[in-house]
């Protein structure tokens, strides 16, 4: 603190309460008032004057005596007050301070040494040192120019905020010296207008700011990409680029899309402004599914001052838009009329039909060669050697003929080799279809998780669901109890056909008490062949889980979630493969870590626990070497992988899951690892920006060059604060105070007897 000196201050000494003493007092100026009412009408305006303005004297005379007052003598001293020097420590600030210099953080450093002792000692404030990244830290000078700045972000509110909060009541904040190049990223950045406004309001201090570096540099930069988090195979995908260009007016950029590095388009702009943020715009076609990392880049030019922010990398999700389906029925039954619809409806399938309407068996009376005995000729030649791997998923729906126009035993060797190469094969049961087959399988058996074990059995059922069931994305409807208990509460089943399940084959639903060979009869079971899928239903109708599933108002959509996981299954949709690969996140910023989620199943889809799973990092590029990494997985079948960081650009990692040695799946996935995060995506200066954060607070803003002294700032002074004792000395205790208020009252007495008042 600084030297004490004495004040002196004006005090009641009065032992009264201080409401009673209001009290009083108001009721002595009240009385006064009233009692001037009787002389208010005095004709001679002197004389009104003079008994009113007496009569309140005496009044304040009165209250004079009431209150005591008198001197106080009270020691003080003026406390010490800090200014918070604050120094940006975010990555920009390692940008150079003009074309050929040094950076700003060491420009920085130097600007600081030059103030010499004032950083030491100053009368009008003890000065701290802070760095902001934007977290709030004491830092030396000597720290400033050693240690880069590595800050991820700027937020200037947050710091200044730290910095408020850091303050003490015995030295509290006089000002704030911020030094940075104003790229704030946070709430700065959205403008000066509410909250933003009344924070910075809120701190009470002014805030002097010293840009720091230069407009000129010239750079040209990836600010931002606009692009949808997924898209679908075969659509066009819309990419918007923002492209900042300072100091290349006139110029004309070449901007390139690649994927995984491959170019996809290229777009060749010209730049109207020497600060020109110019819209690039992109449209491709993806022609596979799965995740990819695209990259948008730009040359570097010779003159340009930073060279890490013109590249921006992304990663893109592909999925299947709508997969391709044939449907071929034996003949119109519900079950068919529900599939079909269903199938229709689904935005994500195109449904190509067939179905016999009538054959000859069914034909009663004369035969006539020239009725049709199907709706349209089943073009079988065309489908199941032409177009036969056009289709996602071939659905067989009761089917089973003996004329050689209708039957598929020409075929099932093409659907044989369909499944086996990676195709997916439905067969649904019915009067025509397994042991009820006029002319069974044979060759495409082999492929079928269902095979005849006697007669038909017509009695009603309820389906059971198997352990794995519970388990199997396509049954289990969520998982947990409520699938099972939703299955439970379905109608029953009008019979079924009489099968056993296939060398590994997963049953999924059962029949209840009903059993061949010892084992219960399946309703729905699947398998995996080659490198194809193939499910089979052995009943025809299932449509009955459509037909009630709104029962009671509560829709159960069993049905539809019942096929549309079947149909996710067969096609293999990324999120139902026994080993998943999920980047955490799918972006990564420079130098910071990498995360990958593992999920292992077994083939039932039961957690593969204690799995191995060797991983390979690979950069599409070739850019850097492999990384490698192989993880045990717990109990649950999960594991996590953590690499400390990456080489920027795009990577796919490959994983391989066994477990007993034995193979339970592959997955990839990729990941994007950014040149440059938001703090060097942009080499400009946000003068304008520091210029307001100054004028909001009642600070200043200068330039680095500018800045020469300390006593440049300004800052608010220090408050003062009493020390020692106190010493009280009344003055109402003095004899010619009692003089002056007998005179008042006898000389109002003696005029008021004079005019003839009472």
């Amino acid at each position: 603190m600084d030297q004490a000196a004495t004040s002196l201050q004006w005090v009641s000494l009065s032992p009264l309460p201080r409401a009673l003493l209001a009290v009083v007092v108001a009721a002595l100026l009240v009385a006064a008032v009233v009692a001037s009412v009787g002389v208010w009408k005095e004709a001679v305006p002197w004389r009104r004057r003079a008994l009113v303005g007496l009569r309140l004297l005496a009044a304040l005379c009165a209250a004079f005596f009431l209150l005591e007052p008198g001197w106080r003598e009270v020691q003080i001293a003026r406390s010490g007050a800090t200014l918070a020097v604050v120094v940006d420590r975010s990555a920009s600030m390692a940008f150079p301070l003009a074309k050929g210099q040094g950076t700003r953080a060491t420009a920085v450093a130097d600007a600081l040494e030059r103030l010499g002792g004032e950083l030491a000692h100053t009368p009008r404030a003890t000065v701290e040192l802070y760095g902001a990244s934007p977290e709030l830290s004491p830092v030396s000078l000597q720290a400033l120019r050693d240690q880069p700045p590595t800050g991820s972000r700027t937020d200037l509110l947050a710091s200044l905020g730290a910095v408020r909060a850091a303050s003490s009541v015995v030295r509290p904040l006089a000002g704030v010296l911020l030094l940075s190049d104003g790229a704030d990223h946070a709430a700065l950045a959205q403008g000066f207008e509410g909250a933003t406004r009344a924070s910075l309001e809120a701190l009470k201090v002014p805030v002097t700011t010293v840009a720091v570096g230069e407009e000129a540099l010239q750079d040209l930069s990836l600010e931002a990409v606009r692009v949808d988090d997924f898209a679908f195979v075969r659509s066009t995908v819309a990419l918007e680029v923002d492209l900042r260009a300072r100091g290349f007016k006139g110029e004309t950029v070449s901007v390139l899309l690649r994927r995984e590095g491959q170019v996809v388009a290229t777009q060749v702009v010209k730049v109207a402004g020497d600060d020109a943020l110019v819209p690039v715009r992109f449209s491709f076609t993806p022609d596979q599914t799965g995740r990819f990392v695209y990259s948008v880049s730009t040359p570097v030019l010779p003159e340009e001052a930073v060279l890490d922010n013109n590249e921006r990398s992304f990663t893109l999700k592909v999925i299947r838009d709508r997969m391709r389906v044939l449907l071929v029925s034996g003949r119109p039954t519900w079950d068919e009329r529900f599939l079909r619809g269903l199938l229709r409806q689904d935005a994500n399938v195109e449904l190509i039909s067939f179905y016999i309407l009538r054959n000859g068996p069914d034909q009663t009376g004369v035969w006539s060669e020239e009725r049709e005995l199907s709706l349209i000729p089943f073009p079988t030649e065309e489908i199941f050697r032409t177009k036969l791997d056009t289709f996602d998923v071939v659905v067989l729906l009761n089917f089973g003929y003996t004329e050689p126009q209708l039957s598929l035993q020409g075929y099932e060797p093409d659907l044989k080799r369909y499944v086996m190469n990676g195709g997916a094969l439905v067969v649904v049961g019915g009067d025509r279809s397994f042991s009820e087959s006029p002319r069974p399988f044979v060759e495409l058996a082999d492929v079928i998780p269902l095979q005849a074990s006697g007669p038909a059995d017509l009695k009603p059922f309820a389906a059971r669901l198997t352990p794995e069931g519970k388990r199997h994305p396509v049954t289990a409807l969520g998982g947990g109890a409520a699938a099972e208990a939703m299955w439970a509460a379905l109608p029953p089943l009008q019979g079924l056909n009489l099968t056993r399940a296939t060398p590994g084959a997963t049953v999924l639903l059962e029949h209840p008490f009903l059993t061949a060979n010892g084992a219960a009869v399946p309703v729905v079971a699947l398998a995996e062949f080659g490198r194809g899928r193939t499910l089979a239903v052995a009943t025809d109708s299932a449509w009955v889980w459509a037909f009630t599933s709104h029962d009671k108002g509560a829709p159960t959509r069993v049905y539809e979630r019942f096929w549309a996981s079947a149909l996710r299954w067969l096609v293999r949709d990324p999120d139902l493969t026994t080993l998943q690969l999920t980047a955490d996140p799918s972006t990564v910023e420079p130098g910071q870590p990498v995360a990958l989620n593992v999920v292992a199943r077994k083939s039932d889809y039961q957690p593969a626990g204690q799995a191995e799973v060797s991983l390979r990092f690979t950069h599409v590029d070739g850019r850097a070497p492999d990384q490698e990494r192989t993880v045990t997985t717990g109990d649950d079948g999960t594991a996590r992988v953590e690499l400390p960081s990456l080489a920027p650009g795009a990577w796919k990692v490959t994983g391989r899951a066994s477990k007993d040695g034995k193979p339970l799946g592959e997955a990839t996935e990729a990941l994007a690892v950014r040149a440059s995060g938001p703090e060097r995506a942009d080499a400009h200066v946000g003068t304008a920006l520091l210029a307001e954060l100054a004028r909001v607070t009642g600070g200043k803003a200068l330039t680095l060059g500018e800045l020469r002294s300390l006593d440049q700032l300004p800052l608010l002074e220090p408050p003062l604060v009493e020390v020692g004792r106190s010493k009280d000395q009344p003055v109402w205790d003095r004899w010619h105070w009692l003089l002056a208020l007998v005179l008042v009252m006898g000389a109002e007495w003696a005029l008021r007897r004079r005019f003839g008042y009472v």
